[in-house]
């Protein structure tokens, strides 16, 4: 624990933000330097049988809601580079654009896209007894990312350990209010993060997201099997960049194949969300941080977002009709 800790003390002469760049020592408890009252080492008592040890506090996982959150969903993807974040945040505006009240939490610690796709910047301020951090909002949804928390050319070098105890930190230590819906951004892949969050959170189900190319699939099915195995169930699969609309001449070309993400989600009995294809706008307008469902709200790209997200929230929010 001492070496984690002077670890952490060299972190922040690259990482300069508050909560990293504090005068006192963070351990792997408090890797965001939160305050908050240290935790005491329980006392042993030896005699007598041996105590009845809770689940959470022998180390096993225990799901739980977040408070004032009612839905929660995770987007996510095997591979990176397919858009993932973009149609996270697209999603999300199109559902607060349905009269939602949503959120989002950029859950990748090592490379974090809602600052720049939300157009945010700034430190979260800390709630009145100081132990939360409180989201940054624009376009009138609430965002939690580590963006936030480092400077923007400053790396993460951490190991599992921090990056798992941070990453609950950003799950249970934020106050999101009340929430419909929480658009959880993962990281691509299928490793300790997306354990860590299926182990933690309660899911109303996932979001896969994919480019029709073959190299792709592989991966979908990779992450697919991973939520199947947590218990998580699948909302559906997007296509992204399905096809590439020239600005100039609007023609249209499949320089990903054509059609692959929908055939992998027939055959492996999974419903199929909607296509969204690669346009040059999509793209620029992300980098502005101005995406295209509130730029250009009246386009068939911003169609494309809020019939997905239609079908989510059709889904997810189904159970609430019944009650």
């Amino acid at each position: 624990m001492f070496r984690s800790a002077i670890a952490v003390r060299a972190l922040r002469v690259d990482i300069g933000k508050r909560f990293l760049s504090t005068s006192r020592i963070v351990f792997h408890e408090n890797p965001l330097g939160l305050p908050g009252k240290p935790r005491q080492p329980a006392a042993i008592d030896r005699k007598g049988p041996p105590p009845t040890i809770p689940r959470a506090q022998r180390g096993l996982p225990q799901k739980r809601s977040l408070p004032g959150v009612k839905h929660i969903i995770a987007v996510a993807s095997g591979k990176g580079g397919v858009g993932k974040s973009t149609t996270a945040v697209n999603i999300a505006l199109a559902a607060a654009s349905m009269k939602k009240r949503v959120g989002i939490l950029d859950a990748d610690i090592f490379g974090p896209s809602i600052p720049t796709l939300m157009n945010l910047k700034g430190e979260p301020e800390l709630t009145e007894h100081g132990d939360n951090l409180i989201p940054l909002t624009n376009y009138g949804v609430k965002c939690m990312s580590m963006g936030f928390l480092v400077d923007k050319e400053a790396p993460v070098v951490w190991r599992g350990l921090m990056v798992m105890k941070a990453l609950q930190q950003l799950l249970h230590q934020v106050e999101w209010g009340n929430l419909d819906l929480l658009v959880i951004d993962m990281p691509p892949g299928t490793g300790d993060v997306q354990l860590t969050i299926t182990q933690q959170v309660i899911l109303d189900g996932a979001v896969v997201v994919s480019t029709p190319q073959d190299i792709a699939l592989i991966d979908v099915v990779r992450g697919t099997n991973m939520f199947k195995k947590v218990d998580v169930p699948i909302l559906g699969v997007v296509q992204n960049m399905s096809l590439f609309i020239c600005p100039n001449c609007n023609h249209e070309t499949h320089i990903f194949g054509d059609g692959g993400a929908m055939r992998k989600a027939q055959d492996m009995g999974l419903p199929f969300l909607g296509d969204i294809p690669l346009h040059a706008e999509i793209c620029d307008l992300s980098d502005q941080g101005k995406p295209v469902v509130i730029s250009r709200p009246d386009s068939p790209f911003a169609d494309c977002y809020k019939s997905i997200a239609t079908k989510i929230i059709d889904k997810v929010f189904a159970s609430d009709k019944t009650q």
